[in-house]
C-alpha cells in the first residue's frame, strides 16, 4: 500500500486505516500517487481531504472541513474518517469498527463514562464520529460497564505483577509471542536465575505497595518439568504477598505440558485461577496449527484441574483457523458447554508478522475463514457464552485481524479477571518480568511510562542488570513526569489514545 501524506505527518493512524482494508500489505511512504497499483493521498489544508487513486486515476475521495477552533485532535479524528471513508467507497467493504482503529474500543468507552456520558449517548457518539456499526459499539460499551466495577476494587496504592516464561512444548502457527522450544534445557536455568533477579527488583522497588494480582504467563508456564515450575513458584510466593492478592492466575496453556502434579503445585502455591487453552475441539485443525495434543488431552487436562481444586478455570479459543467453517465453531462451543468453565476468552485469528503463519500465508489463504464467515462465527460464540450464563467483560483489538473484529473475553459473573481488567485499561502500574515483558508505570490520570525487556532470550539473560536498571530510571522519572514527558503516552487526548 502507498501512502502520500501532505501537510501532515499522522503516519501511524493513517497506515492503522489502510491495514483495516488491506491487511497484511506492505506500506510504502511516497511523495506522489504511484503510476500502478493502489495510492492513498491524505492532505490537511484547508480541508482533511482523502484521495484513493488506482493506476494514478482518483477512484473515491472524501473530505471535511477544518474544526473552526483548531483542535488538533479532532483534526486526527477527521483525517482518519475521511480516509476510511474514501477507501470504504472504493474497495466496497463495510469494516464493523468503522475508523476506530486502536486497541481498546471498550477504553474509549469508559473514559467517556468517566467524563459523565450515558450509556446510549457513548454509542450514538462514536458510530456517528466513526462510522462503526452500532451493535460493535453497543459491546465495547458493555464491556466498559463491567471494567468500571473492577477498576473500582484496585487498592489505592496497589499493583499487578506479571511474570513471564517464553517456552512451548512447540510453536503455533498463529503465534507471534516471544516463545522457545522446552527442549532447549539448558536454557531454562541460566532464565530463571535472571527472572529471579528481576523479580528480587520489583519487589524492592515496590515495597509499602500492594500487590492487586499475579499472572504467570508465556509462553507455556507448564512446560516446565515439575522441580523448575516448583522454583518459579517458590520464588514468586518467597518475595510477594500473593496469599493476599484479588487473583492469582496461572497460564497452564498447553494440555501437553499438564499433569495433576503441576496442577496441585500451582494450586498449593496460591493460584486461583488457570487458563488451559485448546483453541479449537477439532483435532485436525490442532494438528494443522502445530499443537501436540488433541481433543481428548484437553479434556483430561481440563478434569484434572477439577480435580486439583480450581474452580476459576478459563479456556482461551481462536475463530477462523485455517479449515475451520461456523459449524466447527458451533462445535467446540458445545464441546466446551459440557465442561462448565468460568470463562471463555474468543479470539479472532490475526496473522502476525513473527508467526508462521504470516510466514506461509500463502498456502493458507484459501482456507482462512473471510469475514461474512466471520461475523458468523463471532455471533454463534456471543450466543453459546450468554448460554452459558456469561457475559462479556474485557476486549481488545489487534492489527490485521480477520474482517477487523475482535478478541472479547467472556465470564460468569463476579469471576471477572481483575489482571485483565487491568492490562486493557491501564489503570494500575504493572510492573512484569521476563522477556518480552512490557511494564506499565501509571504516573497520573490515563498517563503510565512504557517499559519493555528484550525479548531474545539470550539477550535477556545477559543483559538483566542494564533492564533492572532501566526500570528504576523509568520509575524514578514516573515520579517526576516533568523529566521524562517523551517517554509517556496518553500525555495528550487520553480518547485519541485507546
Amino acid at each position: 500500500m502507498r501512502c502520500v501524506f501532505k501537510g501532515h505527518a499522522n503516519v501511524y493512524d493513517l497506515q492503522t486505516v489502510t491495514q483495516i482494508f488491506f491487511p497484511n500489505e506492505p506500506f510504502t511512504q511516497e511523495s506522489e500517487p504511484s503510476p500502478t497499483g493502489v495510492s492513498v493521498v491524505t492532505i490537511l489544508g484547508d480541508t482533511c481531504e482523502a484521495q484513493v487513486y488506482e493506476d494514478n486515476i482518483k477512484k473515491a475521495s472524501h473530505a471535511f472541513k477544518i474544526p473552526p477552533d483548531g483542535d488538533l485532535h479532532e483534526t486526527r479524528r477527521l483525517l482518519m474518517v475521511a480516509m476510511f471513508l474514501a477507501l470504504r467507497e472504493f474497495t466496497g467493504q463495510n469494516p464493523p469498527w468503522g475508523a476506530l482503529a486502536g486497541i481498546r474500543p471498550a477504553k474509549m468507552a469508559r473514559l467517556l463514562m468517566d467524563k459523565g456520558m450515558g450509556r446510549e449517548e457513548i454509542v450514538k457518539s462514536l458510530v456517528e464520529g466513526y462510522y462503526a456499526k452500532p451493535e460493535k459499539i453497543s459491546l465495547a460499551a458493555d464491556v466498559a460497564l463491567a471494567s468500571l466495577k473492577m477498576i473500582g476494587q484496585q487498592s489505592e496504592d496497589g499493583f499487578s505483577l506479571y511474570v513471564g516464561i517464553p517456552f512451548c512444548p512447540s510453536r503455533c502457527l498463529y503465534c507471534s509471542f516471544a516463545s522457545y522450544p522446552i527442549g532447549i534445557g539448558k536454557d531454562t536455568d541460566p532464565y530463571l536465575r535472571a527472572l529471579l533477579r528481576e523479580l528480587k527488583a520489583i519487589a524492592r522497588i515496590s515495597q509499602g505497595k500492594t500487590l492487586d494480582s499475579v499472572y504467570i504467563g508465556g509462553g507455556t508456564p507448564a512446560a516446565l518439568d515439575r522441580g523448575k515450575l516448583l522454583v518459579l513458584l517458590e520464588m514468586v510466593d518467597a518475595y510477594f504477598d500473593v496469599r493476599n492478592a484479588k487473583e492469582y492466575s496461572v497460564e497452564a496453556g498447553r494440555p501437553d505440558a499438564l499433569d495433576l502434579d503441576k496442577l496441585r503445585l500451582m494450586k498449593e502455591h496460591g493460584a486461583t485461577r488457570i487458563s488451559i487453552n485448546p483453541q479449537t475441539l477439532s483435532d485436525e485443525t490442532l494438528a494443522l496449527i502445530g499443537r501436540n495434543h488433541t481433543t481428548s488431552d484437553f479434556l483430561k487436562a481440563f478434569r484434572l484441574a477439577r480435580e486439583a481444586g480450581f474452580k476459576n478455570i478459563n479456556s482461551d479459543l481462536i475463530l477462523g483457523l485455517p479449515g475451520e467453517d461456523p459449524e466447527q465453531v458451533e462445535r467446540t462451543f458445545e464441546g466446551m458447554a459440557e465442561l462448565e468453565p468460568e470463562s471463555l476468552t474468543v479470539h479472532t485469528l490475526a496473522v502476525k508478522r513473527a508467526s508462521l503463519l504470516k510466514e506461509s500465508l500463502e498456502s493458507h489463504q484459501s482456507s482462512i475463514a473471510k469475514a461474512a464467515q466471520m461475523e458468523k462465527m463471532l455471533a454463534a460464540s456471543q450466543t453459546a457464552c450468554a448460554k452459558m450464563g456469561m457475559k462479556p467483560y474485557y476486549m481488545y483489538r489487534q492489527k490485521n485481524m480477520v474482517g477487523n473484529f475482535e478478541n472479547v473475553g467472556y465470564c460468569l459473573p463476579g469471576l471477572e479477571s481483575f489482571y485483565n481488567v487491568a492490562i486493557m485499561e491501564e489503570t494500575q502500574t504493572i510492573w512484569a518480568a521476563g522477556a518480552g515483558a512490557v511494564s506499565k508505570i501509571v504516573c497520573g490520570e490515563n498517563r503510565f511510562v512504557r517499559v519493555a525487556n528484550v525479548k531474545s532470550l539470550s539477550d535477556y539473560i545477559s543483559r538483566i542488570d542494564e533492564m533492572i536498571a532501566r526500570k528504576e530510571e523509568k520509575l524514578n522519572g514516573a515520579s517526576n513526569p516533568q523529566g521524562d514527558e517523551g517517554h509517556l503516552r496518553g500525555s495528550g487526548d487520553p480518547l485519541a489514545e485507546a
